[in-house]
């Protein structure tokens, strides 16, 4: 029992530490998959070079 709340407090100070180092406005940016980058799939209709692997 004792060892679950030490392990719950160092996890709660890491997590506020990590979130501080991340400064304010702290999101990171969305990782978007290539099926909802317009740019990529744009790029499917071109027509592609035969010599292009």
């Amino acid at each position: 029992m004792v060892v679950a709340a030490i392990a719950f407090v160092v996890w709660l100070l890491v997590k506020v530490t990590l979130r501080r180092l991340d400064g304010p406005g702290g999101s990171r940016p969305r990782v978007i998959g290539p099926d909802d980058d317009p740019d990529f799939l744009r790029g499917l209709d071109r027509p592609r070079d035969p010599d292009d692997k």
